[in-house]
């Protein structure tokens, strides 16, 4: 079968306009300005307010909560605010220790709405080597680095019921503080009820700005092990008290604070056959092993062209060297999560921490590993990034 097309005019005038084509681009690129593009564009600007990767900070104040507890306030060194965040949400803090070049993460204590103010709150509870150094020898006027927040100890209107419940044991009371701020301002739509467990009323925190913050959409209810008071429960936060206050299936539960509590709150509330989406705990940092007269490795890194051999050791993770070397190594999270540690390891064997590992499939055929759960079994090769 043969077609006919139909010629048109124009088209017979678009193809002369293309056979000059060359010499009406070179003409209007003669016409123009001889200056340099402008880089400066509005969207890059708002992406780095909004996630700097890394901010230089001072502190500015430091609040004594108990014996054991104390809070710490930042400003950012250029003047400008702090990130928005979702309540719940953690940054990393990084300072120099002698040779070491130590981070940490800490959950927010401050209210989304005080970031615009430039002002970040961390609470610390002193309990190993970088929180005692902070709540020991910290100081006003120390400079220290401040990731962008992180982490999904956040709500999320799709995937959490409408009410949420929230347990804290000690210093796990961090995340729930901002929420409760968040809630309060109108950031977060969800009624909340917090357990509060603590020893004693003297060993709590954040009480009077808690119960400032008590309205028809967040109660709270303290739960003391140590003590009775008429005004309070006491015991601990098992789920036949969470059901005397809340409706345990038609909620979602939110746990902070130390691995036994995870144990005792797994176990409390297994009997419900919770959905896993339904239960969120926040991930605490992978610690060193218990290993008495640990074995010493060498650790071969490639970090940005530059080649360095270090000490490691059996009972510690890859990271842990890293920073006792001061090589600024990638973290955030540190307990697998997050991914931002993720390395490549060219050879040497490892052992990972299975609890805490959530690397992809591929990432496990193809040797990458988080350092902040591995630790060496021999001498190991790596290439590292560096943070920044």
């Amino acid at each position: 079968m043969s077609m006919k097309f139909k010629r048109s005019i124009f088209g017979f005038i678009d193809m002369i306009k293309f056979s000059h084509l060359t010499q009406n681009r070179a003409k209007h690129l003669s016409m123009g300005e001889n200056k340099d593009v402008s880089t400066n564009f509005k969207v890059n600007n708002l992406a780095e307010s909004l996630h700097p990767l890394y901010m230089k900070a001072q502190l500015v104040k430091i609040n004594k909560l108990n014996p054991m507890m104390t809070e710490f306030v930042f400003k950012r060194l250029d003047g400008t605010k702090f990130p928005f965040f979702k309540a719940g949400q953690y940054v990393s803090l990084q300072t120099k220790i002698n040779k070491s070049l130590v981070s940490r993460p800490y959950s927010i204590v401050s209210s989304p709405e005080e970031a615009l103010d430039n002002v970040l709150r961390l609470a610390i509870q002193k309990s190993g080597f970088f929180s005692t150094y902070m709540c020991e020898k910290a100081k006003v006027g120390d400079e220290f680095v401040i990731s962008e927040p992180c982490g999904d100890f956040t709500y999320s209107p799709i995937r959490d019921k409408k009410d949420i419940i929230c347990i804290a044991g000690g210093s796990g009371i961090t995340p729930f503080v901002s929420m409760a701020h968040a809630i309060a301002d109108k950031n977060e739509d969800c009624p909340m009820t917090l357990f509060y467990g603590c020893r004693t009323l003297k060993s709590a925190c954040y009480l009077d700005e808690l119960n400032k913050l008590v309205s028809d959409k967040f109660k709270l209810v303290i739960v003391t092990s140590d003590e009775k008071n008429d005004k309070y429960e006491s015991g601990f936060v098992t789920s036949e008290l969470v059901q005397k206050y809340c409706d345990i299936e038609n909620s979602t539960i939110f746990c902070c604070g130390p691995e036994n509590l995870y144990k005792f709150i797994k176990k409390e509330f297994s009997k419900y056959d919770l959905p896993i989406k339904q239960l969120h705990i926040e991930e605490s940092c992978c610690k060193d092993l218990d290993i008495e007269n640990p074995k010493k490795f060498v650790l071969t890194v490639f970090m940005e062209g530059e080649i360095y051999k270090i000490d490691c050791y059996e009972n510690e993770t890859l990271l842990t060297s890293l920073e006792k070397a001061g090589l600024n190594a990638p973290n955030r999270c540190r307990g697998g999560v997050c991914g931002w540690c993720h390395s490549y390891l060219i050879k040497g064997e490892v052992k990972i921490n299975i609890q805490k590992d959530y690397r992809r499939e591929a990432d496990k055929q193809f040797n990458y590993v988080h350092i902040c759960i591995t630790y060496p079994l021999s001498d190991i090769e790596i290439e590292v990034p560096k943070a920044y």
